[in-house]
């Protein structure tokens, strides 16, 4: 599924730019029974409904003519939203210095969900600072999901 998500993003990037979007992430997942392509777009002022009409519309043609997938499927097209999933390099580059949240496999001293502030990664590790004011690294490979923490209050 990686594989489909990198094809899509290399077929899509240019139309979603073109049309003042940057393409935040794409997602190919299978829930259920059902396959969905999620495509996440962002600009500096945020996303409504009609930036998501205004994509699907631009990219549907293009993904029915590469035809990548060939199971059937559902596109979605929305907004990373504010609690967004970091899932690659850039996205963690970008959010340095800002609050995340972080889940694990495999709990560490009992605990497998995190709040810090990030602070460094590389291909291995990842850095945050805890609330005691501690660094504390995490194995990559032991993370399954990273994303901003928004303060709801």
């Amino acid at each position: 599924m990686q594989n489909i998500e990198s094809k899509v993003e290399s077929l899509i990037e240019a139309k979603v730019k073109s049309l003042g979007y940057e393409l935040y992430d794409v997602q190919y997942i299978k829930e259920g029974k059902d396959y969905f392509l999620r495509i996440f777009i962002d600009k500096p002022d945020g996303i409504d409904l009609n930036d998501c009409e205004k994509v699907n519309d631009g990219i549907n043609d293009i993904l029915d003519e590469a035809d990548y997938i060939k199971e059937q499927y559902f596109l979605e097209v929305s907004s990373p939203g504010v609690e967004r999933i970091l899932r690659k390099d850039k996205h963690l580059e970008a959010n340095i210095g800002k609050e995340v949240e972080i889940k694990l496999f495999k709990p560490i001293d009992k605990q497998k969900e995190f709040i810090g502030i990030l602070k460094q990664f590389n291909e291995e590790t990842l850095k945050i600072e805890v609330q005691d004011g501690k660094d504390m690294s995490l194995e990559r490979k032991n993370i399954s999901l990273i994303k901003l923490k928004y303060n709801w209050e």
